[in-house]
């Protein structure tokens, strides 16, 4: 009797690798392996693609993979897409890309060097290192790169309305405008990208940048199209805690007056992740499906740079507003 209970014992142990192999192969989330955050996901041609942050200390943080997928399931990894051997004055961190087409070159925009200014208590006037940086701009004749530095210096660099120059995102709308929503520290810009990406339209006082700050928001910003409504969306709390989260407004034009609607994206109480946020959208081509692309990190896990990347369904009330998005360790399935 006691050596069956003993074998039943043994059998369970030895096929608990097996059983929990088999959960992880049902879900797709993340998806795919490694320390990835801020993820800006997008649609190429046929071809989905993810561009997130390398999630690690910033002596680290260095470099840019991307991610191509035909079905949104199965990965493919194309590496080292842009480093700090293209970026001539980029020395401490490399984060939050954005990418736009145009005119059959890809630009792919990210902040560099978390530059700091006097006054705050992260600037450190015996140390350089992040005196010098704000947003830059690279491009490449592939969405894959190689990726070359656009203009030799940062697209921006000073601290308009005390937005610290970081967490871009360039919407294209309807009449062909290319709108550069971005800004850290509870401050949003909106500024009009120039022809060319090498500057900014003034506005018609004269500012090239304008505050669009709704309550609530510290980072992250995104923009999307949806029946003629413009979704403005955003990262709330710190991004080093279990309070981060996405919230979002809706306005009729991509210039405001946003209204924030609440939070959609905020962390899970189970035990599936926490310090959800910074994210993107995609939408199916052809379709009314939505997909809400985004970093969280694990349980457990006290790390918090390790962040994964993960996707999950984004739906619509019949009035247009977002559902509250459920986090799930199954994503999205093929495509």
């Amino acid at each position: 009797m006691h050596l069956k209970i003993i074998l039943t014992t043994l059998l369970a142990v030895l096929t608990l690798p097996l059983i929990a192999q088999n959960q992880e192969q049902k879900g797709n989330n993340p998806i795919f392996d490694g320390w990835y955050a801020d993820p800006e996901g997008i649609v190429f041609g046929d071809t989905y693609w993810v561009y997130p942050t390398f999630s690690d200390d910033y002596d680290k943080q260095l470099h840019f993979d991307a991610f191509s997928s035909k079905d949104l399931v199965n990965w493919e990894k194309h590496e080292r897409i842009l480093d700090t051997t293209k970026i001539k004055w980029l020395r401490q961190a490399l984060w939050a890309p954005s990418i736009i087409e145009k005119d059959s070159k890809y630009y792919l925009f990210f902040g560099a060097n978390d530059i700091q200014r006097p006054g705050r208590s992260s600037y450190d006037p015996n140390n350089d290192i992040n005196h010098y940086g704000g947003i830059g701009v690279a491009v490449a004749d592939n969405p894959a790169g190689p990726f070359e530095d656009y203009l030799g210096e940062p697209l921006i660099s000073g601290f308009y309305n005390d937005a610290q120059p970081i967490d871009q995102f360039v919407f294209k709308d309807v009449d062909g405008t290319h709108y550069f929503f971005y800004g850290g520290w509870s401050h949003c810009n909106l500024g009009k990208l120039n022809e060319d990406f090498t500057g900014f339209e003034p506005w018609d006082d004269g500012s090239l940048f304008k505050e669009i700050t709704p309550e609530g928001y510290v980072e992250g910003p995104f923009m999307f199209l949806r029946n003629g409504m413009y979704y403005f969306m955003w990262s709330e709390g710190n991004w080093t805690d279990r309070s981060y989260k996405v919230a979002y407004a809706m306005a009729d034009k991509p210039t405001g007056p946003y209204n924030r609607i609440g939070t959609v994206l905020e962390t899970n109480e189970g035990d599936i992740a926490t310090g959800a946020g910074h994210h993107s959208v995609i939408n199916k081509p052809g379709t009314d499906e939505w997909i809400i692309v985004y970093h969280r990190r694990p349980i457990p896990n006290k790390d918090r740079d390790h962040r994964v990347t993960c996707m999950d369904k984004m739906e619509f009330n019949p009035d247009g507003t977002i559902k509250p998005i459920k986090i799930t360790f199954e994503g999205i399935g093929a495509n």
